[in-house]
């Protein structure tokens, strides 16, 4: 009944308003939504501290090993802005921290017995001296505290949802080497009914399609963009010429040009760890503040989320609503000048909600079963009153609120935080040193092809991950061994045959699912021994 009144509403309001010429009417005030989704942290890692929102409990304490309670438990710590290694996100990995519902298996899934082996405490937290401007958007807009991942894996499966309300690949949280030859998208049902939409893209290579992938650095733009890996959008210069750069975007915005949807790929700012936080904060702020200088601020909102939980704790059980999701919570907000002012929206909802409020806006069909079960982001705005005029949000905190009354009580719990945090940094370099002694050493996270212990959940074929880790780790150990002055990808390339000239490509896309993995690990060690260097 809340969802038909908000609609019921937004329709008396929307009639006020002038539609485009040849456009559908908007059943809302909102005729333009802008969409950006970053990568790889959960709610409480980013938000647990927020006041008012359901956030880290206090006394959290989760043991390192289930078979040896000995080893004690590790409570929640605050991250700061550095930069740390990637936890990872998979299928593997959400089984074992979800742990069949118990939700404590966060730091034990990483088997590293009494030291994290220098990966970050899993239960780290970030708050408003690392994320202001994120922090801030909360206080003046709304803030999601039930946004789940739409999936129990990583950044395949997530973006597919984003835009298909389906995993993409039904098999594996993986990229299929012939792409997505016949998935329907949002962007489908939005071109059939004449709305006009586009995929900004920052950093775009156009060149860098399921066809031809690119190695390297700017291997993500196949994840973030899954368009890129569909033959026949590729096939029709219509839909291609909807995926354009970032800049794009910025000139849309300031002569009153936006499309009715937009979605946007952020390329390397997206927050994934090891990227530091305060590059894919600035990005995020520049959005907002061309969005609030653009002619079209009264009738649009933006919405921010995440691809997934990144291995960060978080505590809040997900509903199981098919066999691939949810997943954990991730963060989300609304910015619109129609967003209920400093509200926390509690209602279920992942990904596909905001698929749910364009289809309904723009009266589209849904595009499977989990866009037309799920619950709207439509209940976030409040249409009763005028828009608001757009407000300048600083990019720092006017008055810190991690003394308040609420997070003073979890600070409290955390007693033993600090002392944690000492004992990991001092086992740093030990640990550093332990690397550096064997290149045969196995690899800090949980392994793809590392047997399930007895306390594990049974897990479905489709939840186990392919072979290309194994792949990928020797390759990262390959690299790892090298003198620190000749390192290279290019060598470690050249040494496996990563890239055999006239390679089939079936087999240079099997190649790149490798390659995309250990590069990743590869540039999270750099960033992690020249932290150890600097102190």
């Amino acid at each position: 009944m809340k969802r038909c009144a908000i609609v019921l509403l937004g329709l008396v309001v929307a009639t006020l308003l002038p539609a485009p010429a040849g456009a559908r009417t908007p059943t809302t005030p909102i005729r333009h939504i802008v969409v950006l989704m970053q990568e790889n942290h959960s709610f409480d890692n980013y938000f647990g501290t927020y006041p008012g929102a359901d956030g880290l409990p206090a006394g959290t304490c989760l043991p390192k090993s289930f078979r040896n309670a000995s080893l004690g438990c590790v409570r929640p710590s605050h991250v700061g802005g550095g930069a740390v290694l990637g936890l990872g996100s998979d299928p593997t990995l959400f089984a074992r921290q979800f742990h069949g519902g118990r939700m404590d298996g966060f730091v034990a899934a990483y088997r590293v017995g009494r030291g994290l082996g220098g990966l970050p405490n899993p239960l780290g937290y970030y708050d408003e001296r690392d994320l202001p401007f994120a922090w801030n958007l909360a206080d003046r807009y709304v803030l999601f505290d039930r946004f789940f991942s739409s999936a129990r894996g990583g950044s395949v499966w997530n973006h597919l949802f984003a835009i298909t309300a389906t995993p993409g690949n039904p098999r594996a949280d993986e990229l299929p080497p012939a792409g997505y030859p016949a998935t329907t998208t949002i962007f489908d049902r939005l071109e059939a009914a004449g709305i006009p939409w586009r995929f900004y893209v920052k950093d775009y290579d156009p060149t860098n399609t399921i066809a031809h992938p690119v190695l390297g650095e700017r291997a993500s733009q196949l994840l973030q963009v899954p368009l890129l890996a569909m033959p026949r959008v590729l096939r029709s210069p219509r839909l291609t010429s909807n995926i354009v750069d970032m800049q794009e975007f910025y000139r849309d915005a300031q002569s009153g040009r936006l499309p009715a949807v937009s979605y946007i790929a952020p390329g390397g700012v997206n927050e994934h760890p090891p990227a530091k936080l305060v590059a894919g904060q600035t990005f995020v702020r520049s959005i907002v503040n061309e969005l609030m200088r653009s002619p079209e601020w009264s009738s649009t909102a933006f919405v921010l989320t995440y691809d997934s939980w990144g291995g960060w704790y978080d505590h809040v059980r997900p509903p199981k609503v098919d066999r691939y999701g949810y997943g954990f919570r991730v963060p989300a907000l609304l910015v619109s000048p129609y967003a209920r002012r400093g509200a926390i929206d509690h209602d279920t909802l992942d990904s596909t909600s905001i698929l749910r409020f364009i289809e309904d806006n723009w009266q589209l069909a849904p595009l499977a079963r989990r866009d037309a079960n799920a619950n709207s982001i439509a209940t976030a705005f409040d249409f009763s009153h005028p828009p608001r005029a757009p407000a300048f949000i600083p990019a720092t905190r006017a008055s810190p609120t991690v003394a308040t009354a609420r997070t003073r009580t979890v600070f409290w719990a955390y007693g033993g935080a600090a002392l944690l945090a000492l004992a990991l940094t001092a086992a740093a370099p030990a640990a550093s040193r332990r690397r550096h002694s064997t290149a045969a050493a196995g690899p800090p996270v949980s392994h793809a092809r590392e047997a399930v212990s007895g306390d594990d959940t049974a897990r479905q074929p489709w939840e186990r991950l392919p072979e290309e880790p194994d792949a990928a780790w020797h390759a990262f150990v390959l690299y790892r061994g090298m003198e620190s002055g000749s390192r290279s990808q290019r060598a470690v390339r050249a040494a496996l045959r990563l890239e055999p000239p006239g390679a089939p490509p079936n087999a240079r896309m099997r190649q790149w699912s490798v390659d995309w993995r250990w590069v990743e690990r590869c540039r999270a060690y750099d960033a992690y021994t020249a932290l150890e260097a600097s102190r």
